[in-house]
C-alpha cells in the first residue's frame, strides 16, 4: 500500500526522518503547502479551507473545505489518505505554533490507529505514534535516547516498559499523573505494551 505524507502547518524538522518515494501519496494541509515548496516535495494533493493561505491559483488538485467545520485541515488530509488506502503515515509540520493543534495532531494519531493504520508525527527531535491493546517495538536510535509514554484518554492498565531505564510492569498510567515522561532507552530495542487503553509514545531521534 502507498504511504501517505502530510505535510501541515506548523514546524518541520530540518531534516526528514523519511522522504516521499514512487507510488507514495503526499498531501498538504493548508500552509503546510509552504513547507513543501521549501522542501522541494510537489504535493499530490492540497486540502484546507485556506484560512491560513490563499490557495494557489495555478495548483491542479484541491481539495477545499469550509472554514467552520469539525474536522482540522490535518484530520481532512489523514481521512483522505485513508479513503486512497493508505495505512502508514507520516506527519510533518504536527507540532510547534499553536498548542491547540498540537493537541489534535497527537489525538489524530489515536484515530488512525482505530482505523487500522499506523501514523508517526515528527517535531524537531521526537517521533511520536499511538498504540492501543497492543505492544510496540522501539529501536534505539541514539545513546541514551529518551523515551515517554503517555495515557490516551481512559486509565491505561497493564503497562509494561522493557529495555529502558526504568521498566514498568503492570503499571496503570493515568491522565492526570506523567509517571512515563523522561525514561532512556537502554538496549538495542525497547518494548511497551498495554492491556487495556491508549497511550501515546514518544522517543528521540
Amino acid at each position: 500500500m502507498p504511504i501517505c505524507y502530510i505535510f501541515a502547518a506548523g514546524d518541520a524538522p530540518e531534516a526528514l526522518p523519511f522522504r516521499p518515494g514512487e507510488g507514495d501519496f503526499v498531501i498538504a494541509a493548508d500552509a503546510g503547502y509552504r513547507t513543501c515548496l521549501t522542501l522541494g516535495i510537489t504535493p499530490d494533493l492540497l486540502v484546507g479551507d485556506f484560512d491560513s493561505m490563499e490557495a494557489p491559483a495555478d495548483f491542479p488538485h484541491i481539495l477545499r473545505a469550509p472554514v467552520e467545520k469539525d474536522d482540522t485541515d490535518t484530520l481532512l488530509a489523514v481521512k483522505e489518505g485513508l479513503r486512497r488506502g493508505c495505512d502508514v503515515f507520516h506527519l510533518y509540520g504536527g507540532a510547534g505554533g499553536r498548542l491547540d493543534h498540537t493537541l489534535a495532531n497527537l489525538q489524530t494519531l489515536l484515530y488512525l490507529r482505530r482505523q487500522g493504520a499506523r501514523g508517526y508525527l515528527y517535531d524537531g527531535s521526537f517521533t511520536y505514534t499511538a498504540i492501543e491493546n497492543e505492544a510496540i517495538e522501539i529501536p534505539k536510535e541514539r545513546e541514551w535516547a529518551l523515551l515517554s509514554v503517555f495515557c490516551l484518554g481512559d486509565d491505561a492498565q497493564g503497562v509494561m516498559e522493557r529495555g529502558v531505564q526504568y521498566p514498568l510492569t503492570d503499571a496503570a498510567l493515568t491522565a492526570g499523573f506523567p509517571l512515563g515522561v523522561s525514561n532512556h532507552i537502554l538496549e538495542d530495542t525497547a518494548r511497551v505494551s498495554v492491556a487495556r487503553g491508549a497511550l501515546l509514545i514518544g522517543w528521540e531521534r
